[in-house]
């Protein structure tokens, strides 16, 4: 009878692998599991395959793509994480299975905690604040980079430099980078770049890693020498998702160490690039500036006589006075003439006596008149000789004369500036008594030959 009623409440194995299931799942739903990792697989679906273990068990462990692409992390065997997952059985099987909904490394909660309580504290502090960060330098002439010399981060950042500016001279502060020790040697490490003061800006780089191997530069006494640097520093540590407080307190953060390489100094191309555009810049303005002092020169030209219509002008004035002197002189002469007969036709009507009184009188106001009219005539020969004398002073033949020479360019015109004469000009230079022609050869400037001599008769004077 007991077989019987036993019979009446049999189970097909689906069905209870099912209850159990169901049981396993109202039971305990989702827990937190921590232990190490062992056999993972990443199939070709994306689906990951492994098994969670601890020194006496181990549970299988399945988890789907969808999941599986939210880690931010590459797991590996013997690695020890924490995982979220429901508690379930494999039906086919009737396996105990984990199906998992997130992953983390072990102890990564608490690390998380603390950087946070950490991050809160110095914030609050203003330590982070942008408007204490410093600029990087334009165009640096040393970078200092401080890392692990076997780190892979220092080879990435050694190649970008070559690569894109290697003008600029590196120099390595070696220090540990992970380990109980890091923090202590970074802080080092720092403090030493910043007295030596032989770069002009720090690069702190390392490579990526979980939480706990990036912990050193979650350091605090790291993060005020940061803030406090005198030197600006970029820093570069882990992958572009990876953030420490050596980040915050840093005046740069970069993604990667390769991108703090690019960050803290310009590549060579663009410099060249901007080099060539200046100097198209500085000779167009140099081409504009000359055109408009050209011109400037050729409206000062226009303004001013030449020496030829100055001398022409002054030759017309002398001769205009020549012959308004002469005609003046004759004019005189003749009425003087004129006046002569008059009163000589007068005198010898008169009777002898009053006739003689007369003459007398006449004789002097002749000499009298001969007097103005020599005197007017020295007046007007001195104006004559001072007009001759200024003449002369604008002939620029006298100015030959005493050892000068005038210059004709090409064009027809006298030359003004020794500065505008230029290689393979044709000249002319005419001194008193002849001319050459002559083509020029290589020009340079120099001192003006008057002003040494000039000084040279200072000199002998004082």
């Amino acid at each position: 009878m007991a077989f019987e009623r036993s019979a009446a409440q049999t189970w097909s194995v689906a069905a209870l692998v099912r209850a159990l299931a169901d049981t396993l799942f109202a039971r305990f739903g989702v827990v937190a599991v921590q232990g190490e990792i062992s056999g993972f697989t990443r199939a070709a679906s994306g689906h990951c395959y492994f098994a969670l273990r601890d020194e006496a068990a181990q549970l299988r462990c399945v988890m789907f793509r969808q999941r599986a692409a939210l880690v931010d992390f590459d797991p590996r065997d013997g690695q020890r994480v924490e995982i979220k997952a429901a508690v379930g059985l494999y039906e086919p099987r009737g396996e105990l299975q984990l199906t998992v909904e997130s992953m983390r490394p072990a102890g990564q909660g608490a690390l998380l905690e603390e950087f946070l309580r950490l991050k809160s504290r110095l914030q609050a502090e203003g330590l982070f604040d942008a408007a204490r960060k410093r600029a990087l330098p334009a165009h640096p002439r040393a970078v200092g980079i401080i890392t692990s010399p076997q780190a892979a981060a220092l080879h990435d950042v050694l190649v970008t430099l070559g690569r894109r500016s290697p003008q600029v001279r590196v120099v390595i502060y070696p220090a540990s980078v992970q380990g109980v020790s890091a923090p202590v040697d970074l802080l080092r490490t720092l403090q030493a770049a910043n007295s030596r003061r032989e770069v002009d800006v720090l690069l702190l780089v390392r490579g990526g890693g979980a939480m706990e191997d990036l912990w050193a530069f979650n350091d605090e006494p790291l993060a005020r020498a940061l803030a406090a640097s005198h030197l600006p520093v970029v820093c570069g540590v882990g992958h572009e998702t990876d953030f420490t407080l050596a980040d915050f307190a840093a005046d740069v953060r970069a993604a990667t160490p390769t991108a703090a390489a690019e960050l803290c100094a310009p590549a060579l191309a663009d410099l060249r690039m901007a080099a060539a555009q200046l100097r198209r810049a500085l000779a167009q303005a140099a081409q504009g500036a000359l055109a408009r002092e050209q011109q400037r020169l050729d409206r000062l030209h226009l303004r001013l006589p030449s020496p030829e219509r100055t001398l022409h002008a002054a030759l017309r004035q002398w001769q205009d006075l020549r012959v308004r002197l002469q005609s003046h002189a004759q004019s005189a002469l003749a009425r003087s003439n004129q006046a002569q007969m008059q009163w000589a036709s007068r005198l010898r009507m008169l009777p002898s006596r009053d006739r003689e009184r007369r003459h007398v009188y006449l004789a002097d106001l002749e000499r009298r008149f001969r007097g103005r009219i020599a005197q007017c005539l020295r007046d007007q020969e001195s104006g004559l000789d001072g007009l001759q004398r200024r003449l002369a002073l604008l002939n620029p033949a006298a100015t030959l004369q005493r050892g000068y020479c005038l210059a004709w360019g090409g064009d027809g015109r006298i030359l003004g500036d020794a500065a505008a004469v230029h290689e393979g000009q044709a000249l002319v230079l005419a001194t008193a008594n002849s001319a050459v022609s002559l083509d020029v050869g290589r020009t340079r400037p120099i001192d003006h030959p008057l002003a040494a001599l000039m000084a040279t008769k200072s000199r002998d004077s004082s």
